[in-house]
Order: C-alpha cells, then sequence, then structure tokens
C-alpha cells in the first residue's frame, strides 16, 4: 500500500463509494453479502455491505435502506452513475454469503446467506451488471478488499487465508 492510498471502510448495512488510488473494504462477511460494482477504466467502484434479502420485511418508517440487497445496489449504482460512469460500463464481483450456522431444518427462510446471494444476483441482473467473479457460500466469514485501480477484489478468511478474485 503506497502513502498516497485510504482504506475506506464500509460498515455492516452500508456502503460508499472510492476512487483510485484509494481501496476500499468491509470485515465481518458471515452470511452477509460484499458487493462490489466498479468502472476498471475509471478506477471508481462502490462497495454494499448487504445484510438482507428484501427491504420489505423491515420497519419502513426506520428503514435503513444499506442494509437490504433491494435497496442498496440501487443506492450504489445510482452514487456511481452520479459521478460519471455508465451503467453498460459496469461490472460487479460479490463474497459472503457463507451459512455460519448449522440450521437442520429445511426451511429456506433460515439459510439468509443463501437468500442474500440470490437476492444481490437479481438485483444486479435487474440493472444488467455482470458479474465477473464471486466468492459465496462455505461456513466462514470474510473480510474482503477492492482495488479499483487494478480490479482485484482481495478476500481473507481465518480458514483458508487470503486469495484474489
Amino acid at each position: 500500500m503506497n502513502n498516497n492510498q485510504t482504506v475506506v471502510k464500509i460498515g455492516i448495512a452500508d456502503l460508499n463509494i472510492v476512487k483510485a488510488p484509494d481501496v476500499i473494504r468491509t470485515s465481518g462477511l458471515g452470511s452477509c453479502v460484499g458487493v462490489v460494482i466498479y468502472n476498471k477504466n475509471k478506477e471508481i467502484a462502490g462497495m454494499a455491505h448487504v445484510m438482507l434479502p428484501d427491504s420489505s420485511l423491515g420497519k419502513q418508517e426506520t428503514l435503513n435502506k444499506h442494509k437490504y440487497a433491494d435497496t442498496a445496489i440501487d443506492i450504489l449504482v445510482e452514487m456511481l452513475l452520479n459521478n460519471g460512469l455508465r451503467k453498460n460500463q459496469l461490472q460487479a464481483k460479490i463474497a459472503g454469503g457463507a451459512q455460519m450456522f448449522h440450521i437442520t431444518t429445511e426451511n429456506d427462510m433460515m439459510r439468509i446467506g443463501k437468500r442474500n446471494v440470490e437476492a444481490v444476483l437479481n438485483k444486479l441482473a435487474e440493472h444488467n451488471i455482470p458479474v465477473v467473479s464471486s466468492d459465496v457460500g462455505g461456513n466462514f466469514g470474510r473480510t474482503i478488499e477492492f482495488d479499483p485501480q487494478t480490479g482485484l477484489l482481495k478476500i481473507r478468511t481465518i480458514t483458508k487465508g487470503e486469495h484474489v478474485i
């Protein structure tokens, strides 16, 4: 990391955008999904830390729109478009969506990680944003860091070490 580089940290149920040389990072992705939408040529990226798939289940008057796949991705795309990007130039990388606890029921409502991944993929498809790579599922947490200059998403896990997609 060079001295001119800042790491912009994204909290749980949060989102932001970053321009190179800065990088963007989020930690604590268990069943949550980290969504990176970016344009490598313009060296701009946005990241959302999605906690839940569907905002319609939340209390509308106190709704944190950054928490849900269906609303956070809309906001992130809007922020990128407001920074001069065109929708047809955007691509995405996603990570997370783990099944952190052993569940014996067949009830899909309990499989938050899987549902988060599906909701994120559906929303990105709605925006016609291709997912160029992903690292989802499993039963382990992740920390991710994206560099808009290289287009690389670094993924760190306690059990599997570090790799890049």
